[in-house]
């Protein structure tokens, strides 16, 4: 029987009755690269002193465990550059240990895997997701403005060798990248990745128009299926994709649709920034502060009832329109809350 206070007898629900069981974190807003989708070229970046501790950023991803988080991805930004990242990964281990979590995961640039997806698979992680939204080298750089896709390229094989499952996370723009997608759909499929595709969000400010990149999946898909057969799937995983499989390969593409097609009505996640703010809904600008009552007490009683009180708040879903993507209504950077 559901309880008024926003937990069940099985974890943490929001006003509408979604079982919310997965977790995102933002370890910095600090990244790399500077896609173009994502962040303006000129970007300053919090400082240091407005970010969580990776201590206390334990201490929150343990409450939310403890009511009842099965899933946790740490995301950024780029989650590799936080320093000591892997420690805070290590330490949150015990959670799988005790059986109090099912997974942690990643979501990544890949570049910084090479060197460091041995001590991930140590760890404990067993899947990360890489954003990589071209193969061509002149295409991936004028995307994220400064990146080598060689780099990214060299981190996704470093992954694989050490045991973990990768998933490709492709941003689809027109005129950019949408002749690229099937060249990336039979790389990943040739190495036994799914590939997911993403259509453009208006959230955040960056440089110029970006209605003009905005490309609905749909046709995507019927340009696909003119050379594939595609048939739809079930399966539905902990986000928002839905999937099918290519007949000829054998693989899945997963199709992230915010703005043509939306997903709200299976929402099971929160996000917390770097800064200890809960995000409620990617789609809208609506925080709640954890780090006051996180330091405001040695013990988590306060922000346990902050997180249970805050899930109440939790929307129906975004509201993004095609408008929206020349002048965003959600002005918080997607590098705050994480992909």
């Amino acid at each position: 029987m559901r309880k008024d206070d926003g937990m069940t007898a099985t974890g943490l629900t929001d006003g509408f009755g979604r079982k919310i069981d997965y977790l995102r974190l933002s370890l910095t807003d600090r990244c790399n690269f500077r896609c173009v989708y994502c962040m303006a070229e000129d970007v300053t970046f919090l400082p240091r002193s407005g970010i969580l501790s990776l201590d206390e950023m334990d201490r929150l991803c343990s409450v939310f465990i403890d009511l009842g988080v099965r899933r946790l991805r740490l995301t950024g930004g780029e989650p590799l550059v936080r320093r000591n990242a892997l420690g805070l990964i290590r330490d949150l281990s015990r959670h799988l240990d005790r059986g109090a979590l099912d997974e942690i995961t990643l979501t990544t640039n890949g570049v910084l895997l090479e060197r460091h997806a041995d001590a991930l698979a140590a760890c404990g992680v067993r899947r990360v997701n890489v954003s990589l939204d071209t193969l061509d080298p002149g295409t991936f750089r004028a995307i994220t403005r400064r990146g080598d896709v060689r780099s990214v390229i060299a981190g996704i094989e470093a992954a694989r060798a050490a045991g973990l499952a990768v998933k490709i996370n492709a941003v689809v723009m027109r005129g950019v990248n949408e002749d690229h997608l099937e060249a990336l759909m039979l790389f990943a499929h040739g190495r036994g990745m799914d590939l997911t595709l993403i259509e453009t969000m208006p959230i955040g400010e960056v440089d110029g128009d970006r209605s003009q990149f905005y490309l609905p999946l749909s046709e995507v898909r019927a340009r696909l299926s003119r050379r594939y057969h595609l048939n739809d799937l079930p399966d539905r995983l902990a986000g928002p994709a839905r999937y099918l499989r290519v007949a000829e390969t054998g693989g899945r593409v997963g199709f992230v649709t915010p703005m043509s097609h939306g997903f709200c009505q299976s929402c099971n996640r929160v996000r917390l920034t770097a800064t200890g703010q809960l995000a409620l809904c990617v789609g809208r600008d609506l925080f709640i502060d954890l780090k006051t009552p996180l330091r405001s007490s040695e013990s988590n009683g306060p922000v346990r009832d902050a997180i249970v009180a805050a899930l109440l708040q939790k929307p129906r879903g975004h509201d993004f329109a095609v408008d929206q993507l020349k002048a965003p209504t959600v002005t918080h950077a997607m590098r705050m809350t994480g992909g």
